[in-house]
């Protein structure tokens, strides 16, 4: 896990005096900067834009967005360090980023620590999930609202997976995250961490035999191309999570910072559709394209990991945030 907490250097300072400037003021309309690594196409930026089309109209103008997609400002780690010093407003990363800054966010990437999506949803849009937006404040961070990043499944070159034996002897290819590497080692598996931008090739090479994903991403990445196997167990469900400058945060008024808030909130159901659309549409492409879909059974999965999950109750507030987690009822 990279430690995002200590990665503010000279270079993104300087960087930062080529931008322009995070929060303007135009005759007295606040333009608010938003900068991301994704494709408009993808549908957490279509959330954004749903975010900043609500946000002018709630502020009749005075408080607006500027999108800026497809790593324009810089990579996600130059944004989140742009952001820490208040030359950008607004950036997304996923929860695994944000374990850099609050150890908490680490119960969000274990698997299955989530009964169902319905689950996943009431946990992050009650108590718990605002407790967590607002515990980085200290990095001058703080968290507006979570976005569906979907379920993570495995997909393979030459064999399905569709049971954790199957993993025995694969090396598959996971995010830099130690839960990441923990979880495919209780399963069995060797996980092997790469960039993402350089997966193509070492799945193509042989130097993986898998990797895991959400389908919108497996299909955009173009894996599908050598990976013709994809079972999905949905062991993890990481989602997105839209932060704001603390600096940026602290100079708007009470009431942009109303608008702002509001306008973030209201995107999520938006967003989540859109995602919901994007993995149909996925699944479709891909097995046109000839992959073989696989639906395991997730319990021996789940049992595979249980011991993962006990070995974070060890810790006194990650085992009260869990027992809190397990507690929360779905209708």
């Amino acid at each position: 896990m990279i430690k995002w907490k200590t990665l503010i250097r000279p270079g993104v300072i300087l960087l930062s005096i080529f931008l322009v400037v995070s929060c303007q003021v135009n005759n007295k309309n606040k333009v608010l900067k938003l900068a991301h690594g994704l494709d408009p196409s993808h549908p957490v930026h279509k959330g954004m834009v749903f975010m900043a089309e609500t946000l002018k109209e709630k502020s009749r103008g005075q408080l607006t967005i500027d999108i800026y997609p497809s790593g324009q400002l810089g990579s996600e780690q130059q944004c989140v360090e742009l952001l820490q010093i208040g030359s950008l407003a607004i950036t997304k990363v996923s929860a695994a980023v944000m374990e850099g800054f609050t150890k908490k966010f680490k119960v969000l990437g274990l698997p299955y620590v989530f009964r169902s999506k319905e689950h996943g949803y009431k946990v992050l849009d009650g108590e718990i999930g605002r407790e967590l937006l607002v515990g980085a404040e200290e990095f001058w961070i703080r968290g507006l609202c979570f976005y569906d990043a979907g379920s993570r499944s495995f997909y393979t070159i030459d064999k399905p997976i569709e049971s954790p034996e199957d993993l025995e002897g694969l090396k598959i290819r996971v995010m830099k995250s130690i839960t990441a590497m923990e979880m495919v080692k209780s399963l069995g598996g060797s996980p092997t961490p790469i960039s993402y931008g350089e997966l193509y090739t070492a799945l193509q090479s042989g130097v993986v035999d898998g990797a895991e994903n959400n389908p919108p991403s497996f299909y955009t990445s173009h894996h599908y191309e050598v990976c013709k196997h994809y079972s999905l167990d949905e062991h993890t469900s990481v989602p997105d999570v839209l932060i704001v400058s603390k600096a940026i945060w602290d100079s708007l008024t009470e009431q942009e910072q109303k608008w702002l808030q509001e306008a973030a909130l209201e995107s999520v159901p938006v967003q989540r559709k859109y995602w919901a659309q994007s993995v149909e549409e996925s699944l479709r492409a891909v097995q046109e394209a000839g992959v073989k879909i696989y639906y395991p059974n997730k319990a021996p999965f789940a049992n595979k990991v249980q011991n993962l999950l006990d070995s974070y109750k060890e810790d006194v507030s990650l085992k009260d945030l869990l027992e809190r987690i397990e507690a929360v009822e779905t209708n």
